[in-house]
């Protein structure tokens, strides 16, 4: 009996590239920091995103407990591999092996750890050191991934801060620092050999902080202003965030890497800082946070990119009073240490605050099989209210 032919799905199945890694789900993510000793457990932190309907989140180490807790939850999950690793990691090929299978390999697939993050704003940082280690440090941990054959599922990459730049404004002249090429451009060149994004760190309110006089609040707030004009482009922009975002693009295409996605890897605002932190307030807190958030659940891009839609995680989860440095550190949070509302962008909070947060119900959060025996029901007849207890 002869063979009949492939079908076209199987056909199209082989041709599709498994290095290319869909590591972000719709447009919003937020920043899960645990610099701080009174904030939710991971399995109350998995309820509140789930209630929120945020379903991508990045963490900065690869904490057991909260891979476990999100088991099941559905929502993506970039890990973080810390700056204290990459010196052993870009040496130690079987360290790299030994690090994704413990914390990669062993909570997948219930778990949906979608990438790991190499690094944290390493090029650019005091620590020059690492500026040669980063990338050895990103094949080993590719490598181990390959061998593992998790390169479908988990993508590598490594954020950056604005420091990588020497020029940032208008958008169009942007460019990388000199001195950072000769380690930026083959991380760039391996990051799009596998289809990685470009992640950048992209603050409008630092950028404010640091010269109040010359910035509009209103453009760094994505308030009515009068923008800024890039003569080179003839483009307009009318919010500090799309022009930082495209800034990137432009030093990107400098250099040949015209095709690269810019992801935004962290973004926000404080609520609170020290009397010289210009701006760190509740108010533009919420107007930033609240107006970056209608822009991104629009799916739209920047006037350079109009097509290619702008995705950021917001930093952060919560406020964590354990970080060191000014105040504003400890105030980036979207809720406070209780899983109460910092203020209102349209989230609800674990429990009511006087920011008008109101209970997450059991029709918000859904009764799921992902739901932990160590959540109990009390039930208050009187009030005819259902509560949720944590242990």
């Amino acid at each position: 009996m002869g063979s009949s032919p492939l079908p076209l799905w199987f056909l199209i199945f082989l041709l599709v590239p498994f290095h290319n890694v869909l590591a972000f789900t719709g447009t919003y993510g937020v920043n899960y920091g645990k610099i701080a000793d009174n904030i939710p457990k991971p399995g109350n932190v998995a309820l509140l995103l789930k209630a929120n309907k945020i379903k991508n989140i990045r963490i900065y180490d690869a904490d057991h407990e909260v891979l476990k807790a999100f088991k099941g939850s559905g929502i993506e999950i970039v890990v973080g591999l810390g700056n204290e690793y990459l010196k052993d990691m870009s040496v130690n090929e079987d360290r790299a092996m030994d690090w994704v299978k413990e914390n990669v390999q062993a909570f997948l697939p219930g778990t949906s750890i979608k990438g790991i993050a190499v690094g944290n704003e390493v090029l650019g940082s005091a620590d020059q050191e690492l500026w040669e280690v980063l990338l050895p440090a990103v094949k080993n941990v590719y490598n181990a991934l390959d061998r593992l054959d998790l390169t479908h599922v988990v993508e590598v990459s490594s954020p950056h801060s604005e420091a990588v730049f020497g020029i940032s404004y208008p958008p169009s002249a942007c460019t990388f620092k000199e001195t950072l090429l000769p380690y930026m451009k083959p991380l760039l060149q391996f990051f799009s050999q596998i289809k990685s994004p470009f992640y950048i760190n992209a603050y409008p309110f630092l950028a404010y902080m640091s010269d109040p006089e010359h910035i509009d609040i209103k453009y760094a707030l994505f308030q009515s202003n009068s923008g800024i004009y890039d003569e080179k482009t003839k483009l307009h922009y009318d919010n500090m965030f799309e022009a930082q975002v495209d800034a990137a693009y432009f030093a990107l295409e400098k250099i040949g890497f015209e095709k690269m996605e810019v992801i935004v890897s962290e973004t926000g605002w404080a609520s609170h800082g020290d009397a010289n932190e210009a701006g760190a307030s509740v108010k533009n807190a919420r107007t930033y946070n609240y107006n970056l958030r209608k822009l991104l659940l629009k799916k739209k891009g920047t006037p350079h990119r109009p097509k290619s839609p702008v995705k950021a995680y917001i930093f952060a989860m919560f406020n964590e009073n354990l970080k060191p440095g000014p105040t504003s550190e400890r105030n980036f949070g979207l809720f406070k240490a209780d899983g109460s509302i910092a203020y209102d962008i349209g989230f609800d909070g674990l429990e009511p605050s006087s920011a008008s947060s109101s209970f997450l119900s059991l029709k918000d959060i859904g009764l799921q099989g992902w739901f932990r025996s160590s959540y109990s029901l009390v039930y208050m007849t009187s009030a005819a209210v259902l509560f949720l207890i944590f242990s």
